[in-house]
């Protein structure tokens, strides 16, 4: 399929390798000129390179911290007039929720959410302006399906989805397109790490615990950055201009959940209209509240 944005300008985000390479590549070869960023400048251009080799568009590099002011308008700079943001940032470490500080959140929310949303305030109007516009932001299967030992990655990500809902239908009526990409477990470093982590604490080698995974995965295995780079094209091409500010889950089929319908009058008006009684009845304490959970990744579990 022709995605119909050969000649467009693309920025990638973090995308030197893993899920941010694997939509570099699929854009690069629909024809879309790049500008990657990521923290590491030799794996970055070494990138770049394998890019221009294998698709013959222009790559131009910035080894930069985006999650900084200084990264973003380092980035910004050279990237110029863009017509595709793709925006991505590692999650944090999993953890227990006793553990975090003010420092941990606010780290989390500056690479997981205000920087994805300084960078759309940055470029937003120019597309607008234009006519013409996609982002698409790498978030987390965790905006669906909260996972317990990932609640900086979750709080973070909620937060950027809720931004993404309001602001995607406020720009749509001038050919902007926002969407958001939700990955479960994928063949990336990420990958890697959490499965060993799961390997130290359960005594078992890193191969078994990727089985193990895998086996709560309907599809049977991980997905692969190429998978992941397709849909990441595809949001961004021509043809996705009716997709405003979904929340699309690449997992494998490991979240099964269906869509629950609202009260027609909204959640407001449903609380008010509920009976009087039900409203005041308290909220029993649950047993064990304060005691320390369990903080083990599930198999499944990715962010």
């Amino acid at each position: 399929m022709d995605l119909g944005i050969s000649g467009k300008r693309a920025l990638v985000c973090a995308s030197s390798k893993g899920l941010g390479r694997g939509c570099a590549e699929a854009l690069a070869a629909a024809g879309v000129e790049l500008v990657l960023n990521a923290r590491g400048a030799e794996a970055l251009e070494m990138t770049a390179q394998a890019i221009r080799d294998a698709h013959g568009v222009a790559v131009t590099t910035v080894a930069a911290d985006i999650t900084t002011e200084a990264g973003r308008d380092e980035v910004l700079e050279a990237a110029g007039d863009l017509d595709i943001l793709v925006t991505n940032a590692g999650g944090p470490p999993p953890g227990l929720w006793s553990d975090w500080s003010r420092a941990d959140f606010i780290a989390a929310l500056d690479a997981n959410m205000l920087t994805p949303i300084a960078l759309m305030q940055a470029v937003l109007p120019g597309m607008m302006a234009r006519g013409w516009g996609r982002v698409v932001n790498i978030t987390s299967q965790s905006v669906k399906s909260p996972i317990p030992a990932l609640g900086l990655s979750n709080s973070a990500r909620a937060g950027l989805t809720g931004f993404v809902a309001g602001t995607a239908r406020q720009v749509a009526g001038r050919g902007v397109t926002i969407n958001n990409l939700l990955p479960g477990i994928h063949a990336t470093d990420r990958a890697v790490s959490l499965d060993g982590g799961v390997a130290q604490r359960e005594g078992i080698t890193l191969d078994e615990a990727r089985r193990r995974r895998e086996a709560t995965i309907p599809v049977g295995r991980y997905g692969t950055a190429e998978e992941f780079g397709a849909a990441c094209a595809f949001l961004c091409s021509a043809h996705a201009g009716f997709i405003v500010g979904q929340n699309v889950l690449l997992d494998g089929g490991a979240i099964n959940a269906t869509l629950s319908r609202q009260n027609r009058a909204g959640p407001r008006r449903a609380a008010r209209s509920a009976p009087r009684a039900a409203r005041r009845r308290p909220c029993p304490a649950a047993p064990g509240l304060l005691s320390r959970p369990e903080t083990r990744l599930k198999p499944s579990d990715t962010a």
